[in-house]
């Protein structure tokens, strides 16, 4: 039995398309997947906010939370809770030089018209959690935007949100690269200090996905313990990624064992989970999946976490402290390849 609680976004069940190809398996509607999440054992969505209500710039702020009721409904039949509501503010043509970030007053603007009525939609599906994934915030061209002047557009932003309303919690997502060129707040260092810089530090977190981690050349293990030295760590996104390229968003485990291995292990150290946290997954199939197969990367990835819980729980501290007494890592390397080759 899991010691943790699993989410997971309707992404993440998708039609296959890329940037290099078209669909190649059939489009599940939303309730299809919730029901199926409920089956697989997920216990929360994370949403974007036009995944909760779709077409929300043609509506109005009423209109907005009214259809976010009625998605609440959905949840509450299927006994699932949403965990966070995220601005989708890379899909718009408004965006495409960044939101918060944008050179143009009106976009700025838009991008926080977003943000506010995400925030709207969390409180109507009873979250409280806001998540930025700074997509577009950055720079395509050098030259085209001060990097002072941007980070401070950042924490300004946030600041405006959490006036907005006094108990949401935000939470940044980092990303060094992909969509733009030169991102701004890349890793969890610069989220935290960015959620110093804010008005209410104690309200600004971070989310740490595996791949993005390993795209900045990181150890996601140390990404998540790094956030979690100063309580910053308000989700995780697992996934698994080969090598610095795009952003994969593979099945949990199954590019880097013993780096998964230790994302586990430091989540079950620290007690994450232990404030109603949720261990969410941010992982997409193969093009290759059949429409049969829809789900099969989500199990996967929920079977190796679980299997690799269960491998750090009978990790051998004693030994640990033995070996590391003697400087004897060798011995500690091979005593944790074989915990994870199933030889202890």
């Amino acid at each position: 039995m899991s010691k943790f609680k699993f989410s997971v976004g309707p992404w993440n069940v998708h039609s296959g398309a890329d940037s290099y190809g078209p669909a190649t398996r059939d489009e599940i509607s939303f309730e299809e997947k919730i029901k199926r999440f409920a089956e697989i054992g997920f216990s929360a969505i994370q949403f974007h906010d036009d995944d909760a209500v779709p077409g929300m710039n043609d509506l109005t702020e009423e209109e907005i939370k009214a259809e976010a009721r009625k998605v609440k409904a959905l949840l509450d039949k299927y006994g699932l809770k949403a965990e966070f509501v995220a601005p989708r503010l890379w899909m718009d043509p408004h965006t495409i030089d960044g939101g918060y970030m944008s050179t143009r007053k009106e976009d700025r603007e838009f991008a926080m018209w977003r943000s506010f009525r995400s925030i709207d939609i969390a409180r109507e599906l009873g979250c409280d959690l806001i998540v930025l994934w700074l997509a577009r915030e950055g720079t395509l061209c050098a030259e085209s935007k001060s990097p002072v002047w941007a980070t401070k557009q950042l924490v300004s932003a946030i600041d405006e949100m959490l006036d907005y309303d006094p108990t949401i919690r935000i939470c940044i997502e980092p990303k060094p690269n992909e969509p733009i060129d030169r991102s701004i707040c890349g890793t969890m260092g610069h989220v935290l200090a960015v959620s110093a810089a804010t008005k209410d530090p104690k309200r600004v977190g971070g989310n740490l996905e595996s791949a993005h981690a390993m795209l900045a050349g990181l150890d996601p293990a140390h990404e998540i313990g790094f956030a979690m030295a100063f309580d910053k760590l308000f989700t995780v996104h697992l996934n698994d990624q080969n090598g610095i390229k795009f952003d994969q968003d593979k099945s949990f485990g199954v590019e880097n064992l013993r780096v998964a291995f230790n994302q586990v292990r430091v989540l079950l150290e620290n007690g994450y989970g232990k404030n109603g946290e949720y261990v969410g997954l941010d992982v997409k199939a193969m093009r290759t999946t059949t429409n049969e197969d829809s789900y099969k990367h989500l199990e996967n990835s929920l079977n190796i976490f679980k299997a690799l819980e269960e491998k750090a729980e009978r990790f051998d501290y004693a030994l640990r402290d033995e070996l590391v007494a003697k400087r004897d890592f060798e011995g500690l390397e091979m005593y944790t390849m074989r915990l994870l080759m199933g030889l202890e």
